[in-house]
């Protein structure tokens, strides 16, 4: 925790003084109080526990001023809170990999599920895109608060072949900054033709922008979900560096063979290999994580974690507020327990 006005700190000192001057209150009450011939019949009068009871009332109203005395420093801490995040674009691999099996019922049936999953989990003011990615990177649904749409966007995947995670990323940036004019054709990010816009649409005028801190732009994140490494398109590490130019979190998430295996289907077969460094180096230039699922379980739970995580964000925020109705509740109960117990006011 740290103070945007620490110069106010000093006023703590008052504190002190606040506690001698009780004392001698205290002492002078002794010296002008009324003699009793008999102890008893004071304690009597008194009652068993008024001692600690007469105390708490100033204590409490004690911490309240030293609360108040704080909220005017305007202490600034890190603290959980609802996330601001808007649009979340979830970009998944429809390459031929996926019909893979050892992922059950294979794939792409279980990244379907999770995915479908995700989206009840999410708060529905969150808006969700769907890029859908092989060796070209198509938006499948442009984000949308539509649950039903981004579902059927989903079941309508169509697997192709070859892996161009990079081109995911940049399609995810260009869908979340509509008038930045990222264009995909100019970084040479595919060999299939245009990937992101029609023929007839014209290319959009790159713009300048100053690039911000990695993880900084809390209104949208991407989640990658890939079971390949990249066979084509742009580097992934030139495209996470974009993102992070722009404070756009990429979490990524593994599916399948880490260490490479021979997959064969339909009468030919494919070497797979998930290439976990790459996603993980995606992962920490963007200042988000890696996650790897084996299982259709397991990738379950990767989006059950990720749902969880976008729903709240740790971020520094100013406490001023909270210090003063902490002070203002304490005060309330010094004041309430002294009238209850003495019928006054401190």
């Amino acid at each position: 925790m740290h103070f945007l006005w620490p110069q106010f700190l000093w006023l703590l000192t008052a504190l002190p003084l606040v506690v001698g001057l009780y004392l001698w209150l205290l002492r002078r009450k002794k010296k002008t109080a009324v003699r009793y011939a008999s102890l008893s019949i004071v304690r009597e009068a008194m009652g068993r526990g008024i001692g600690w009871r007469r105390h708490l009332p100033p204590v409490l109203f004690l911490l309240a001023f030293a609360a108040m005395l704080l909220a005017a420093a305007r202490p600034v801490a890190v603290v959980t809170l609802p996330s601001t995040q808007q649009t979340i674009i979830l970009a998944m691999d429809v390459s031929g990999s996926m019909r893979a099996t050892d992922v059950q019922p294979s794939r792409l049936v279980a990244a379907q599920e999770a995915a479908k999953k995700f989206l009840t989990e999410l708060p529905r003011h969150v808006k969700v895109g769907i890029v859908a990615f092989a060796g070209s990177a198509q938006v499948a649904q442009l984000p949308t608060i539509n649950r039903e749409d981004l579902v059927t966007a989903i079941d309508r995947f169509q697997l192709q072949r070859a892996t161009a995670t990079g081109n995911a990323i940049v399609i995810s940036l260009a869908t979340l900054f509509p008038d930045a004019g990222i264009d995909l054709q100019q970084m040479g990010g595919s060999r299939f033709g245009p990937v992101g816009r029609s023929l007839d649409e014209p290319a959009k005028e790159k713009k300048a922008f100053t690039p911000v801190a990695p993880g900084s732009y809390s209104s949208a994140a991407i989640i990658m979900l890939t079971d390949g490494q990249r066979t084509t398109g742009v580097d992934p590490l030139e495209a996470a560096k974009m993102a992070a130019d722009r404070g756009v979190r990429v979490y990524t998430v593994g599916i399948g063979t880490v260490d490479g295996e021979t997959i064969g289907f339909e009468g030919w077969s494919m070497r797979v290999r998930l290439d976990e460094d790459t996603l993980k180096s995606i992962a920490n230039k963007t200042q988000a994580e890696y996650y790897y699922a084996g299982t259709s379980e397991d990738l379950k739970k990767v989006y059950q974690t990720l749902s969880s995580r976008l729903a709240v964000e740790k971020k520094e925020t100013e406490i001023s507020g909270l210090l003063s109705l902490l002070a203002a509740a304490l005060a309330l109960v010094s004041a309430g327990l002294s009238v209850l117990w003495f019928n006054r006011i401190l």
